[in-house]
């Protein structure tokens, strides 16, 4: 059963307006969470404990320098490796958990609000909603009408490249997917690793399948297929994956015993021709070489879809409906939803851009600039296959069935089958 209002499923951020660019758990939450530096406990707020999902380097740093600024109260960081994180969710929500915890926009806010499990925060979105498009509003409104999530920041998926490696070829960004196929030849021919590839964390294929199903059947029938709406079983969703499996001879190979990060060092140490993944690939090129990183959109399959759309995925807050301190949690998501402390993330952080139309985009590097252009010309804006669907149907279904293809691409047919055996369960 879909549960998701038209307007936060067909209308995911439409064009400029869109975005209004200004620019788990240790013991599931019985694990004691280690206090963020500069946490004051002076603060007549008491102690706001949060569970973060910003185990790697730079997102943590990142945390915590924001939390330094809060001086309403002493707040306790549990960080935990954000695939555990995210494949325990449900169990640590129903289980004793933090007063704040990370999440995403849009569909998969809305599903633990459903369930009861997040505080509306209403009451906070009154004070703050102005600093904010209606567009993040949207995505961080449920069902009811009624707001439980602070976005923070977020970030374009699109197809990395170094400058100078690309200069010094002769390479062009392609605008047709037979382009694409032409440079992956050429950078083989050229001792290359054409697409850095990695799946051991289960998500980043994710992207993968995302962006050839929007470019070749366009945004609609995507959401639609995650919705349970359409059958996995189309002819639409196995030309994807033929698509994919034609692409797959230029991907790095062993992918499933690689992590993302792994194969964005493989992009920095050029080894690699090219990447597809979210902006925060970054995060991975040391501070000196990030001006040597550009991007392109991933190309046109289908001219009736042209490239039009993209993932770009909201990160944010929530606070839990078995906050203990709830005064302190509000608090402390309304100090993480202003302008300053986006300011901090996205100036530590080189792979995200603010929410907050009130941010200051003027430090943006070229590569931030790069990408809140990209995401004001898309006409439709995804969270993420991880985001757009169901939790259990994207955990217990999809993270499996990718690996099996990348593991074994020419086996599509029966795969499918299996996709479309188990939607049917979960989608009744």
């Amino acid at each position: 059963m879909d549960h998701r209002p038209p307007l936060t499923r067909r209308s995911l951020f439409l064009g400029a307006a869109a975005f209004g660019v200004p620019a788990i758990l240790a013991g599931c939450g019985s694990g004691s969470p280690s206090p963020a530096p500069g946490g004051s406990s002076s603060g007549g707020l008491g102690t706001i404990t949060l569970g973060s999902n910003a185990s790697d380097e730079v997102p943590k740093k990142s945390l915590e320098a924001q939390i330094k600024a809060f001086t309403q109260g002493a707040v306790k960081v549990n960080t935990v490796d954000h695939n555990t994180f995210q494949e325990n969710i449900n169990r640590y929500l129903r289980g004793t958990p933090d007063d704040v915890f990370t999440w995403f926009a849009g569909y998969r806010m809305q599903f633990f609000a459903e369930q009861g499990l997040a505080l509306d925060i209403s009451d906070v979105w009154r004070d703050i909603g102005g600093d904010f498009t209606q567009a993040f509003k949207d995505q961080s409104t449920g069902v009811d009408g009624k707001q439980y999530f602070v976005p923070s920041t977020y970030y374009p998926w699109a197809v990395f490249y170094r400058k100078s490696v690309w200069e010094e070829k002769g390479y062009q960004p392609p605008r047709t997917l037979d382009e694409l196929t032409a440079l992956a030849g050429k950078m083989k021919a050229d001792g290359l690793i054409p697409i850095a590839f990695a799946d051991k964390d289960g998500w980043p294929a994710m992207g993968t399948f995302d962006i050839l199903n929007m470019r070749t059947n366009g945004y609609d029938f995507h959401i639609q297929l995650m919705q349970g709406k359409q059958s996995w079983t189309d002819p639409k969703v196995r030309q994807v994956f033929d698509t994919w499996r034609g692409l797959m001879e230029y991907h790095q190979p062993a992918a499933l015993g690689r992590t993302w990060q792994e194969a964005a060092q493989s992009l920095a140490q050029k080894k690699t021709g090219m990447y597809l993944l979210g902006m925060f690939v970054a995060q991975q090129f040391p501070e000196a070489d990030r001006d040597d990183l550009d991007f392109f959109t991933f190309p046109e399959i289908n001219p009736a879809y042209g490239t039009d759309s993209i993932d770009a995925p909201i990160d944010g807050y929530m606070v839990s409906a078995k906050a203990k301190n709830v005064d302190g949690a509000k608090a402390l998501i309304k100090q993480l939803a202003q302008a300053s402390s986006q300011n901090i993330a996205t100036g530590l952080d080189p792979g995200t851009l603010a929410s907050n139309s009130k941010a200051d985009t003027s430090g943006y590097s070229a590569l931030q600039k790069r990408g809140a252009e990209l995401v004001s010309q898309a006409k439709h804006i995804a969270q993420f296959l991880d985001r757009d669907t169901r939790p259990d149907f994207a955990s217990t279904v999809m993270i499996p069935s990718l690996q099996s293809f990348v593991g074994k691409p020419d086996e599509i047919d029966p795969l499918l089958a299996s996709i479309e055996k188990q939607k049917a369960t979960i989608f009744r």
